[in-house]
């Protein structure tokens, strides 16, 4: 589970406690570490929206130092981890990520189509990894747009990309959601936009992963 840009936080764990409660070992990373632990920044308890500039001001150079490179290598030790630990059944692993998460949980999938037999992405600029990367996925693959973020004619235009890439995936926007809607400490958030995200997420790994 990729969190968004703001990192880990209590919203973040209680997200993997509620995924762990159906069986499932949730590894939430830092992947901002090389800068430290988390949170990397101080976070208000609630991030309004007239402090997002100011926490972005902060966050933009650590998101902009995760290149790609560091993305798939991170992704490696994350997954050789997951393989090593007593209680993680042996099979194939998903992949969840939200904003910035999103497009590192699309690399990752890429990056293992051989172990990663799920991805999902929510509020994700998962456009932005372009039909390259989509012709690597051989994972099922759930995109949950925030309407603020995705236009019906560019949800269009990154389907098609999908369709031509042969990738298994239901790509939809949420209605009345904005970019960060299932983050519950942010002023973007939406419940009936999270728990939209539930209804896919849940049924997306059951039937792709072994829950035991």
């Amino acid at each position: 589970m990729y969190a968004d840009g703001f990192g880990i936080r209590p919203v973040l764990r209680e997200m993997a406690r509620e995924l762990a409660g159906h069986g499932y070992y949730v590894l939430v990373p830092n992947f901002f570490y090389r800068h430290g632990p988390a949170p990397i920044i101080e976070l208000p308890e609630h991030i309004r929206e007239e402090v997002r500039p100011a926490v972005f001001a902060q966050l933009m150079p650590l998101i902009e130092a995760h290149t790609a490179e560091r993305v798939l290598s991170d992704a490696d030790a994350y997954l050789s981890f997951l393989t090593t630990q007593p209680e993680v059944a042996a099979g194939p692993v998903a992949v969840t990520g939200y904003c910035i998460g999103g497009l590192l949980a699309m690399r990752t999938a890429a990056a293992h189509p051989g172990q990663v037999a799920a991805v999902a992405a929510f509020h994700g600029p998962v456009g932005a990894a372009g039909p390259d990367l989509f012709s690597k996925l051989t994972a099922q693959v759930h995109l949950g747009h925030a309407e603020g973020d995705m236009t019906p004619e560019a949800l269009g235009e990154l389907n098609q990309a999908l369709d031509a890439a042969g990738v298994s995936y239901t790509s939809e926007i949420y209605p009345g959601t904005v970019h960060g809607f299932t983050m519950s400490d942010t002023d973007a958030f939406s419940a009936s936009g999270l728990q939209c995200h539930w209804d896919r997420l849940l049924p997306l790994l059951d039937r792709t992963l072994v829950n035991g």
